[in-house]
């Protein structure tokens, strides 16, 4: 609940900025936590082409798309899945034509980056004994995108119910992330560029595809945006010098 509680006060701060400031300011970007250092990669080469730098907010999908429905100021949302971004639209709170998919992604197993362990995502794998006395780190299967993937997934291969009490629910994919990092779980199952973005984990295995559903990343301006770089800043993210950006950071294609 912290994280949501800073996001609030953070985006109160924003609707209460004076005209002038805000004017001086980018457009306030609401992104999923895997887009941590791609889109702030993103923003600072928009930034340097003489636009004001957005500002950007990272969490996971489902906090941020319900303070969206609830009506904190913001005006762009990239969600990681397509759920979070219709429960948006169903609430009427984007721009109508601006809905587009952005870039794609991959579920990997992760370990910490001294583990010895062996162990390859597939029908039946052993997952539980791999575990020994830890738990899987992955994000909250009943909300975080990240999540629900991963336990699409996990049962898809016949082995979700084997781990299903031994699961270390994480607030987004980057907390996930954290606990493997810092050897609070044995294993962990993230974004592949989540994996590539950490220097203390080692991808053990990519999840077939055909195991979960297509990851995708959904980008929309909001309908109560009143920015004028909003479009020209979703615009840029969709064109090939910011779609180059996100494939550095090993995202993929739509």
């Amino acid at each position: 609940m912290i994280p949501v509680l800073r996001l609030l006060i953070a985006l109160a701060g924003l609707l209460l900025t004076p005209a002038g400031a805000a004017a001086a300011r980018g457009p306030v970007v609401l992104a999923a936590a895997s887009l941590q250092e791609s889109l702030s990669e993103a923003a600072s080469v928009w930034a340097a082409r003489g636009h004001p730098k957005p500002v950007l907010s990272f969490a996971a999908s489902s906090a941020l798309a319900r303070q969206v429905i609830a009506g904190a100021p913001a005006d762009l949302f990239l969600s990681a899945d397509a759920p979070w971004m219709d429960a948006v639209a169903k609430a009427g709170r984007l721009r109508a034509g601006t809905r587009t998919t952005l870039i794609a992604n991959r579920l990997v197993l992760i370990a910490p980056a001294r583990s010895t362990v062996r162990l390859t995502p597939a029908r039946g794998f052993p997952l539980g004994r791999a575990l020994g006395s830890g738990r899987l780190a992955m994000a909250d299967p009943e909300a975080v995108p990240a999540g629900r993937y991963a336990k699409a997934a996990l049962a898809h291969l016949g082995v979700w119910r084997s781990v299903a009490a031994r699961i270390a629910p994480a607030e987004n994919v980057r907390a996930a992330l954290a606990l493997v990092e810092r050897g609070a779980a044995p294993l962990g199952i993230v974004y592949a560029t989540d994996a590539r973005a950490s220097k203390t984990v080692r991808v053990l295995g990519t999840f077939p595809a055909a195991s979960h559903p297509p990851i995708r990343y959904p980008v929309a301006v909001l309908k109560a945006s009143r920015h004028r770089d909003a479009e020209a800043f979703r615009a840029f993210l969709l064109s090939k010098q910011g779609r180059a950006i996100f494939a550095r950071h090993g995202f993929l294609a739509p």
